[in-house]
């Protein structure tokens, strides 16, 4: 597994191809300040794109999907991370 990261150089989406030996590649992308609904409310949020290619023949998609909507919790709710 491998991280990409080319949002420290203002990059805000791409998708990394897999380097052999690994199984997957996740591509971050910068944080931007974009518009949000939040409590239904539109607000200034910051948001960030992450996208993940997989080696289908190691790791299914669906693990894959999987995986990241952890991540996504993780992300925007960290503190979920110590309990």
């Amino acid at each position: 597994f491998t991280i990409s990261n080319l949002g420290m150089f203002g990059i805000t989406e791409f998708t990394s191809i897999i380097n052999q030996p690994n199984s997957a590649i996740m591509s971050v992308g910068a944080i931007v300040q974009k518009p949000v609904v939040k409590n239904g409310q539109i607000v200034v949020g910051n948001v960030m794109k992450i996208t993940l290619a997989c080696d289908h023949r190691t790791v299914d998609g669906a693990t894959g999907a999987a995986f990241l909507q952890t991540f996504k919790s993780y992300i925007e709710n960290p503190i979920v991370m110590y309990v």
